[in-house]
């Protein structure tokens, strides 16, 4: 009886807890942490839980809030696709929480822990909220939460972050006024907004014009919040500029839960052949993909800040994701789930690599890395993990992804996207490879010394234990992943997939 209660509880769970927090923090901030970790842990038994629920049931789960049927009530509906993004989203939170102890009591001021973690809370609370709803309206609100509390949060980083912050807002407004009009247009045609009614209802009005409109509204709404090309501009200086640990936990949850919202709205809420068979979108977002992949790997190039690569690296992730889509079949729709997944855990090392190196050495130049293989070898090691499976190197889980898209756009006979796939990840190679030729390799002839010119001996990288047991699990589950990618897609991604495919 209890298990059946997850679904509500892994989003009620969290909110209430962001205002106890915070109540708590009057009174002893030491005890903000624990209580950030411990609902953390309670809501990754949940989606543990809601995931074993769905596995043994093998059908979508309804759950109706507050006993109100739909289309009424507010309904959570979880099935084999968005149960695998709750537990990837529980894992990466609380690690990254693990993670988030150290520095952010090294970057921020004592007096914003207690508002940090209150907005860690309520960070997470909306990524749940956003995967678990079958509401549009609710996914709207939950999507709100999320936004409004990462506007928070990554005003907290370094000098410029305000400004990066504001300008999110302005266009996380635009994307939240888009998605809306979107939800508009169908309460307008349908009279519901439940998911399940609007799968039966929407095929009827396919050839209705507003209906169209209504869709583009929904793209371009939540492509702004995942970063899609060219809707991006606002994300380069608001991850770089933001605390270690916010950027450690928005760069892999926020955009690849909107590459979910992505997914469910083309593949569930509006039949696949609506924009597949009756209107050009797969082509369009295939162009639109292939474009933004070359240009954030030239933008990545450029970049001397290690922190800001990555970001225009998520630019050209959220484009391998949009060619899954595109290639419409399905291989390239398994290789798209299984990215999401995949990249929610690359994306996590990398950051939090970044962090790491940023609170031992004050530096994200790369061309200042020299010897840093010395001094944090473990921590490069973790990078050396995340950069081959982004590359897409075995037995690491970015292989595995790629290779399904690979398969899909041969499939689908499109030859652009398959170069595009092909090229970036020798670019990624050269990204990555700069990276480690500065921090690894060593001048012929030169003694190798510290950045305080001093002999450096070998340590175990002068970090906190607590972010470097979060970076470690963080790459093991990198390469767990790679490993068990078949069983994935077995027992979960193939039933996430449409039975049309």
């Amino acid at each position: 009886m209890i298990q059946e209660q997850f679904p509500a509880m892994i989003v009620v769970t969290p909110l209430i807890m962001s205002f106890i927090l915070f109540t708590v923090s009057w009174w002893n901030k030491r005890l903000c942490f624990p209580i950030l970790l411990a609902t953390l842990s309670a809501c990754l038994v949940f989606a543990v839980g809601i995931l074993d629920m769905v596995m043994k049931h093998g059908q979508p789960i309804h759950y109706h809030l507050g006993g109100w049927d739909p289309p009424w009530g507010i309904e959570y509906m979880i099935d084999h696709l968005n149960a695998l993004v709750l537990v990837a989203v529980a894992v990466v939170a609380w690690l990254v929480a693990l993670y988030a102890k150290s520095v952010v009591e090294k970057e921020l001021h004592e007096s914003k822990l207690p508002q940090f973690y209150t907005l860690f809370l309520l960070q997470v609370t909306g990524l749940f909220g956003i995967t678990a709803t079958g509401d549009m309206f609710n996914l709207y609100v939950l999507l709100e939460i999320a936004s409004f509390s990462a506007y928070a949060i990554i005003a907290m980083g370094e000098r410029g972050a305000d400004f990066a912050a504001f300008r999110y807002v302005i266009f996380g407004t635009i994307g939240a006024c888009a998605y809306l009009l979107g939800v508009g247009y169908l309460y307008i045609l349908t009279g519901s907004l439940n998911m399940t009614d609007l799968i039966n209802l929407i095929p009827k009005l396919f050839y209705n014009k507003a209906l169209l409109v209504g869709f583009a509204f929904f793209l371009v709404g939540v492509g702004i919040k995942m970063g899609i090309f060219p809707l991006h501009t606002w994300l380069p200086d608001a991850y770089t500029l933001a605390p270690s640990a916010v950027s450690a936990l928005l760069a892999p949850l926020f955009t690849k839960v909107g590459a979910y919202v992505i997914v469910r709205i083309m593949f569930t809420v509006f039949d696949p052949s609506f924009s597949i068979k009756l209107y050009p979108v797969m082509d369009i977002l295939g162009w639109i993909a292939a474009i933004g992949i070359a240009f954030a790997c030239i933008m990545a190039l450029a970049q001397s800040d290690l922190k800001r690569m990555l970001c225009y690296l998520i630019v050209a992730e959220m484009g391998y994701i949009v060619i899954g889509i595109a290639s419409a079949n399905r291989l390239g729709l398994t290789g798209a789930i299984l990215h999401i997944i995949n990249d929610m855990f690359m994306m996590a090392c990398l950051f939090t690599v970044v962090g790491a190196i940023m609170y031992q050495t004050g530096t994200r130049n790369i061309y200042q890395f020299r010897y840093l293989h010395r001094t944090m070898p473990v921590t490069l090691g973790v990078f050396v993990v995340g950069a081959l499976s982004v590359v897409g190197v075995p037995p690491m889980c970015g292989f595995f992804s790629k290779w399904y898209l690979i398969l899909g756009t041969i499939e689908a006979k499109k030859w652009l996207l398959l170069f595009v796939l092909l090229a970036s990840s020798l670019v990624n190679a050269i990204l990555f490879f700069r990276v480690i030729e500065n921090a690894y390799l060593e001048p012929r002839g030169e003694h190798a010394f510290a950045h305080d010119g001093g002999h450096p001996s070998i340590s175990l990288d002068g970090v906190p234990w607590s972010m470097l047991i979060s970076m470690l699990m963080i790459a093991a589950g990198i390469i767990l992943l790679g490993v068990f990618s078949g069983v994935i897609i077995k027992h979960v991604i193939q039933f996430a997939v449409p039975a049309s495919f």
